[in-house]
């Protein structure tokens, strides 16, 4: 097929008062405002998960408060709305701050996500916000980092703080911050965050001012219109072409469970396109459960991912932004697990997510005619904490990454997250500051999904710790299966498994929360790996064969799912390869165009995960009891 080509939108010019090289110069400024904002965050930030991986979000809004770049979404609305300030009441160096998803409608997700939000004012005028949020690495709560497997309302994730003002004219407000810090095991770190996540705000209101003092005020008002506008126009011109009118496309999947034996839990979404507007509809997603896994999906929110899914796997030179918000319409059932009530518990919310991307890609895969992608792997937190042998407390939080889906004529990335701009930990780092060693970081071999395409690699992560303390951690699709499409087969399940200093081995569910551990001890972490695209007996056998060198693929596997035969140096035998592909083709049934795997009934896979968990709960009752007996843990 014809992929979109950028038009040129001569209509467009003739309705704003400004030249297109003006405009695109501004865009490009405004682009650079969003990683000059990240940069000064990473770069003062103390935390790893903010310092050493990038888990923050800045924008610009215009003075409407839509987003004009950024990746999110503009939650100023909502953020006013629940808050005692109005906006003609706004001053310069204010910051309102908040951590509460209700008060947002899920702008931000769970409770460690604390947003700054910043009015722009230039020569006394109005003209915009500049925002920003990151991840804390602990706002209180029943566990360690905030993010407690068996949490049944948000009142156990942590301290919850309104919309109020984090500055008041330029001024600090020291008593604001001092009580939330209070209310964190790692009051240091989050003071320290926090204030860095003001200084990125502070860089973005700043430079938007320079635009104005480069080009004017007007001129920059008009350019946010502009640009607004020139991204709805594009995102039209997408679903014109790509998206077929009168047609109904769905698509369902599975998050493995809540963490307190319930699931698995459906999404599902459906698409179709009337005219210049496209309908997104998650009736018949599941109800809300009682774990912490609810995801709030904020309506604009997921509008923004919607659109990126198209611009992103069509056309990446186009501007994300809420221009578009008014021709993709979005219905998300109330009390569902994508709309829960307040106060359901959503510290674990990730997983939701990481499936909401599966089920919109699988959907656009329909509507589009070709295959997008295959499904992603995983993308789970860990946190580990306890006391050094010094006395001295400590906790860390680090977030691992499983595989990327394959797409048509290109592999899958090993261990990555979603966000492109997310990183690893590096192991130096986690080695310096906190008692454990990380004795391997690797490519995950087998776990990536064949294909003519193959998806991404989970990672494989052994952690030993070097003093007492505890460890949480929410992952999932260990009951499920990242899909491969058009022929392409499944990702490997995620998995875990604690080894004990003295060799007793445990495998552990997918979502824990302070399970003890001891010096001496290791974790294996083992992220899923992604979907493949595509038949595996069509991969160039030479791609296999450097698989194989590579430590991703096992030559049992190159033989059993590519039909590749090695020789004893790992060279390609052409002519039995050929004979083994023909043997494979002849005895296997036709694919699905969706491979999830061979999974039990939904009713068996229900059993399967309650009894897990209650064996579980089991094991970890007893040890904990152990530990309390011989004054460890």
């Amino acid at each position: 097929m014809v992929l979109h080509e950028r038009q040129e939108l001569p209509d467009f010019v003739r309705e704003h008062d400004i030249d297109n090289v003006t405009l695109d110069i501004i865009e490009n400024a405004l682009k650079n405002i969003r990683y000059e904002m990240d940069r000064v965050l990473v770069t003062t930030a103390v935390s790893p998960i903010i310092r050493e991986q990038a888990d923050e979000f800045p924008l610009i809004a215009d003075r409407q408060g839509r987003m004009v770049v950024g990746q999110f979404g503009s939650p100023v609305d909502t953020v006013l709305e629940n808050s005692p300030y109005r906006v003609e009441d706004l001053k310069d160096g204010d910051v309102i701050a908040t951590n509460d998803p209700y008060m947002m409608e899920g702008s931000t997700s769970h409770l460690p996500d604390i947003l700054l939000v910043r009015p722009i004012f230039y020569e006394g005028d109005h003209v915009g916000y500049a925002l920003q949020w990151g991840n804390l690495m602990d706002v209180g709560g029943k566990t360690a980092g905030s993010i407690p497997i068996d949490a049944r309302s948000i009142y156990e994730e942590g301290v919850r703080m309104p919309p109020v003002k984090l500055y008041d004219g330029g001024k600090l407000n020291e008593e604001v911050l001092r009580f939330f810090c209070h209310n964190s095991r790692t009051p240091r770190e989050t003071r320290a965050d926090i204030m860095a996540i003001a200084a990125g705000t502070a860089a973005g209101a700043q430079r938007v001012k320079d635009i104005c003092d480069r080009f004017g005020k007007e001129t920059y008002l008009e350019a946010c219109d502009a640009l607004l506008d020139r991204t709805r126009t594009s995102i039209i011109n997408l679903m014109r072409q790509l998206i077929p009118e009168g047609e109904r496309f769905e698509f369902e999947d599975y998050t493995d469970d809540d963490g307190l034996g319930n699931g698995p839990i459906k999404l599902k979404l459906a698409m179709w396109r009337e005219g210049d507007t496209l309908h997104l509809d998650w009736t018949g997603t599941d109800a809300q459960v009682p774990g912490p896994v609810n995801f709030l999906l904020n309506h604009r929110m997921f509008q923004m991912f919607a659109g990126v899914f198209l611009i992103s796997a069509v056309d990446p030179t186009i501007l994300f932004n809420d221009g578009y918000s008014d021709v993709i319409k979005v219905h998300i059932p109330e009390g569902s697990v994508l709309r829960p009530k307040d106060p359901a518990p959503l510290s674990n919310r990730l997983v939701v997510m990481a499936r909401l991307f599966d089920v919109l890609g699988a959907v656009y895969a329909k509507a589009i005619g070709f295959n997008v992608s295959g499904s992603y792997g995983t993308s789970p937190n860990f946190v580990y904490s306890g006391v050094k042998p010094d006395g001295e407390p400590f906790q860390t939080m680090e977030i691992l990454y499983g595989g990327i889906p394959a797409i048509p004529g290109k592999d899958g990335l090993d261990g990555h997250s979603w966000w492109p701009e997310f990183l690893a930990v590096p192991a130096e780092y986690m080695e310096t500051y906190y008692p454990m060693i990380v004795e391997e970081y690797a490519a995950r071999r087998d776990s990536c999904g064949a294909g003519q395409f193959r998806g991404g690699c989970g990672i494989r992560k052994v952690y030993r710790f070097l003093s007492d303390g505890r460890i949480t951690y929410q992952d999932d699709r260990a009951h499920t299966y990242p899909y491969g499409v058009a022929g392409g087969k499944p990702g490997s399940p995620s998995k875990k498994t604690l080894i004990r200093k003295s060799g007793e081995t445990v495998e552990l569910p997918s979502k824990v929360s302070d399970v003890p551990v001891f010096e001496g001890d290791r974790l294996v972490f083992e992220t899923a790996g992604a979907g493949g695209v595509g038949d595996p007996l069509e991969r160039d056998p030479e791609a296999v064969a450097r698989d194989v060198r590579w430590g991703l693929v096992s030559r049992e596997a190159a033989g059993s799912e590519y039909g590749v035969v090695l020789g004893e140096d790992g060279s390609v035998d052409a002519a039995a390869t050929e004979s083994k592909r023909e043997e494979i083709r002849a005895s296997r049934p036709e694919p699905p165009a969706f491979d999830h795997g061979d999974l039990p009934p939904l009713a068996e896979q229900r059993r399967i995960i309650a009894e897990t968990r209650r064996k579980f709960n089991e094991w970890l009752s007893h040890e904990l009891g152990t530990a309390r007996a011989n004054g460890r843990g």
